[in-house]
């Protein structure tokens, strides 16, 4: 059994698509991590064309999944999804990796994931 980087819902998938139909120049999304928030990180996504050098990369017939290399560890085993509710949308992040996450679900905190031994990550 492989281990999947990043997985995309077919809600994510839309969105992701509907995303890059109005931006342009665009290739794909750009997902990482940064520090900050209560919880310590916060998940970035941003519109790219290419991603930079060192991304790994998820596609599908709609776009592209950009993974910046330095969170790679961090977004292992990760879902994408995208949600809508009567107060909010947005894109959901269900990750295997989070130990916790602030009260108003804007940061988290994250482990980097521990590869079985002899296991190597996706590529």
């Amino acid at each position: 059994m492989g281990l999947e980087l990043i997985t995309a819902t077919p809600a994510a998938r839309q969105r992701i698509a509907e995303i890059l139909d109005n931006a342009e120049g665009a290739d794909g999304i750009r997902i990482g991590i940064k520090n900050g928030g209560c919880a310590g990180m916060e998940y970035t996504v941003d519109l790219t064309d290419g991603g930079e050098k060192g991304d790994d990369l998820v596609s599908f017939d709609q776009g592209k999944i950009y993974i910046d290399a330095k969170a790679i560890l961090f977004l292992l085993g990760t879902e994408i999804d995208f949600e809508t509710t009567k107060f909010r949308s947005g894109f959901v992040f269900n990750n295997p990796n989070q130990t916790s996450a602030c009260g108003c679900g804007e940061s988290v905190e994250l482990k980097a994931a521990t590869l079985p031994e002899g296991a190597a990550l996706p590529r």
